[in-house]
């Protein structure tokens, strides 16, 4: 044993600290942006790309919802549902059960891009993923329940 490293220290997990947190952070922001360009394929922005597959997965579904889901501002959300609208992605309609709430709902070609973004977003990780060593893909592959805890938390947090 090294002079100085007790078997204590040795063992010990590293800690998530700030510096973890920002490097965490810039990570998932780097890969967000670079997912994100997948949808430009599909002539839509990251936002409305984000906003068509939260619609066509989960939807009919509420605006409040989708507002909530996309953290996105009611004004900007309004804008994005207006483009997504026009180009014949999505309907809105009065809410069955409450006539004040509006309800979006994919189209069929909605449904069908929103799914060739995400084949095409799942082939470019793959192809990806297959050009590194086969350590930092199991590596990955044992990291993604954490990253799941991890964005459930943030989804429970007040």
């Amino acid at each position: 044993m090294q002079q100085g490293t007790s078997t204590a220290d040795a063992s010990a997990a590293p800690a998530f600290d700030a510096d973890a947190a920002a490097r965490l952070r810039r990570v998932i922001l780097q890969l967000a942006r670079s997912m994100n360009q997948s949808a430009s394929t599909e002539e839509l922005t990251p936002t409305q790309a984000s906003v068509l597959g939260a619609i066509a997965v989960r939807g009919p579904i509420r605006i409040s919802s989708v507002a909530e889901l996309e953290g996105i501002n009611p004004t900007m959300l309004s804008r994005v549902l207006g483009a997504l609208e026009q180009k014949e992605l999505i309907t809105r309609s009065a809410a069955s059960a409450d006539q004040r709430g509006v309800v979006a709902t994919a189209t069929a070609e909605g449904q069908r891009k929103s799914a060739r973004i995400r084949e095409r977003r799942t082939e470019i990780l793959v192809g990806i993923v297959a050009r590194l060593p086969e350590q930092t893909a199991d590596a990955l592959v044992e990291a993604l329940p954490a990253l799941e805890r991890l964005t459930d938390a943030f989804a429970r947090r007040p």
